[in-house]
């Protein structure tokens, strides 16, 4: 854990914002649908929107693109701006945070209007998104009295200036805040990713979003160990990341019409994912490309965010290999992962017969909590002689954090 914030723990998520079924699809029936459509169930356990696409616009205030969802297109602006007026998108996101999901602001996408001209401009931003989506105050918050849980950087244009200002800035915000707070990037998988490559190297990052498609270091190249560098993510994370915690997501697209290449079927990235989380202790999850693509219902590959989740939690017994040293410290791709054997199945601990709201005594034949063991919602471990839940998978996670809440004292 960093700064005392929980520790991020978030097994599958996707990004939700940006209806990429819609630029293909010619079924309306089939297009996003509001945020708390996709917290009905626990498949999905964070969601970054996407995207807060132009920082600086008119009146000096930044503007968003929700898609089908909310815009300048479809939706009335604060005076003197071209910023959404989304309030009615509170009690989704707030129905999906009393669900225990993640709600984040995701910066930037593929077209955003990302940079700064200098460190102050950088920092005054940094306190901008503080006000208009996190703990701040302001008359202009799109999403109204919802407080989101953190911000989500996909930046992949303009320029790479200061962003360590920014983030450095609203670090401190979030540390002060009375709430975790949680930031992410979604780098390409090209090592080092050229525009958020130098700020996860300088500051704290909770997970990074790593989209291993439409690159040569994708899922379809899973095999081919000269061109899939989750291992070089994984050196990453151990020998340069500030946060020693930090998590490495595997982003993948969740159907082919999703990206222009990278897509693999919901078994395939399902047993990836499993073998990676087995071989790298900062494996987190997976994070889909997007929402509308993923929970379709309808579409040939069926809730392919289903399928997926349940690929990961069905084999969700075996912990990761927690001793992946590297032959150097530094994160190249060509660092040398030299593997300890993976440890044996080990059973998660069994719930007992017994209320789980009873006397210390309850707390008889619950496992106590073993770092090395990966853990599914539900789960119940003894822990300093308290008993705890997990709120969903977690590994590695110290009890009395967000993934695993204390139950009896």
């Amino acid at each position: 854990m960093v700064s005392g914030r929980s520790s991020y723990a978030a097994a599958l998520g996707f990004y939700w914002g940006q209806n990429s079924y819609g630029a293909t699809g010619s079924n309306t029936a089939d297009y996003q649908k509001n945020l708390s459509y996709y917290c009905q169930d626990d498949v999905i356990n964070a969601f970054p929107l996407a995207f807060l696409n132009v920082f600086f616009g008119e009146g000096g205030e930044p503007s968003l693109d929700l898609a089908n969802i909310c815009s300048t297109a479809n939706d009335p602006v604060f005076e003197g701006t071209q910023l959404p007026e989304c309030s009615f998108m509170a009690s989704n996101i707030q129905t999906c945070q009393n669900a225990g999901k993640i709600v984040t602001i995701s910066l930037g996408g593929a077209t955003g209007s990302a940079g700064f001209s200098n460190a102050s401009q950088a920092e005054g931003f940094a306190n901008t998104i503080w006000n208009l989506f996190l703990g701040g105050s302001s008359s202009t918050r799109p999403f109204g009295d919802a407080v989101l849980d953190g911000v989500d950087l996909d930046i992949e244009g303009g320029s790479t200036e200061y962003f360590t200002n920014f983030v450095s800035t609203l670090r401190s915000l979030m540390n002060s805040g009375s709430k975790s707070y949680y930031l992410t990037a979604a780098p390409q998988c090209p090592f080092p990713d050229a525009y958020v490559g130098s700020v996860i190297d300088a500051e704290s990052f909770d997970a990074v979003y790593v989209q291993f498609y439409n690159n040569y270091c994708g899922l379809t190249n899973y095999d081919n160990s000269n061109d899939w560098d989750f291992s070089t993510w994984d050196n990453w994370a151990k020998n340069t990341s500030p946060n020693p915690n930090v998590k490495v997501y595997i982003g993948a697209p969740a159907a082919s019409a999703a990206a222009g290449s990278g897509y693999v079927d919901a078994a395939t990235l399902g047993q990836i994912a499993v073998d990676t989380r087995n071989s790298y202790s900062s494996f987190g999850g997976i994070m889909l490309w997007d929402a509308s693509q993923a929970y379709d219902p309808h579409a040939a590959n069926d809730r392919f965010d289903a399928a997926v989740k349940s690929s990961i939690t069905e084999n969700g017994n075996t912990a990761p290999a927690p001793s992946t040293t590297y032959s150097s410290a530094t994160s190249t791709a060509s660092a040398t992962p030299t593997t300890a054997p993976a440890p044996s199945t080990t059973s998660t601990p069994a719930a007992p017969s017994s209320s789980s709201t009873g006397s210390a005594g309850d707390c008889a034949g619950v496992a106590t909590w073993v770092a090395n063991v990966a853990y599914e919602g539900g789960d119940q471990v003894v822990y300093n002689g308290n008993l705890y839940t997990a709120n969903w998978w977690s590994y590695a996670d110290t009890p009395g954090g967000a993934s695993l809440g204390s139950i009896q004292g």
